[in-house]
């Protein structure tokens, strides 16, 4: 059986790193490369680094910033935000990362996906799909673009099928709805998506306690799940959340 994976995640804006709730009201949380290099040696299994305006801002990622950041990790490091074309994903990798998250560029250009995953290699594309649930329309869940600033009218469920028949390797499914309110994911939605694809599939948005990534896990039935507040603030390690894990019988790195 594969191991889950506890993913920390760096929500960058103007170099540093910010956290906010519902994907607003952001404060300040530190450096991105003294967290990654923190991270790092607390045992995470992965980072996510995402230049959450670089999309909205129409400008490339802060490529400075991923070199630094990319120096002081030794695990997986995922790099997302303003990415458009091939030549961004391949400044990426060069940059340090070892994979792409891509979500802007992905729904105005499906062929992205397609391009990426056969110059790079399906396991370098990772699509990010802000989703948020709808109020008295047929579909559940809407995609959204720019950061969260942006509705789409596309269906969660069905852009996730398109995406992974186009090449992503992998999904990082945030829920807007959930995202920094700390009262669990929404798992619902992560089971869906869980049930109609067959590539990993990351949890993101709502962490609160231990047991709210458990959950994910085995009832959102997600193969990894990522977290921000309650590691940027302390209030568990990645060892405390692993111990817990393994104690509840889900296969972790320890």
């Amino acid at each position: 059986m594969l191991t889950k994976r506890i993913i920390p995640c760096l929500d960058v804006k103007d170099g540093r790193v910010v956290k906010g709730v519902n994907f607003v009201d952001l404060k300040d949380e530190g450096d991105p490369v003294e967290l990654a290099r923190f991270y790092d040696r607390e045992g995470a299994d992965e980072l996510v680094f995402l230049d959450i305006t670089a999309s909205n801002e129409k400008r490339k990622i802060m490529l400075d910033v991923v070199r630094k950041t990319a120096s002081q990790v030794f695990i997986p490091l995922t790099i997302g935000g303003g990415i458009r074309t091939i030549d961004d994903m391949r400044e990426i990798l060069l940059a340090g990362a070892d994979k792409i998250s891509i979500n802007t560029a992905a729904v105005k250009e499906p062929g992205l996906i397609k391009r990426g995953a056969k110059k790079f290699g399906n396991q370098c594309i990772v699509l990010a799909v802000d989703a948020k649930r709808t109020e008295g329309k047929k579909l559940k869940w809407e995609v959204y673009i720019n950061g969260g600033r942006t509705p789409t009218g596309m269906d969660v469920i069905e852009w996730v099928k398109k995406a992974e028949l186009l090449g992503a390797g992998e999904i990082l499914l945030t829920s807007m709805d959930a995202d920094g309110t700390k009262e669990g994911y929404d798992l619902e939605l992560l089971q869906q998506v869980a049930d109609i694809s067959k590539i990993p599939l990351i949890a993101s948005g709502g962490a609160g306690k231990a047991s709210d990534l458990e959950k994910a896990l085995k009832i959102g039935k997600a193969d990894a799940v990522l977290a921000a507040s309650i590691f940027h603030e302390n209030e568990y390690s990645i060892r405390e959340v692993k111990e817990f894990l393994s104690k509840k019988n889900i296969p972790i790195r320890l």
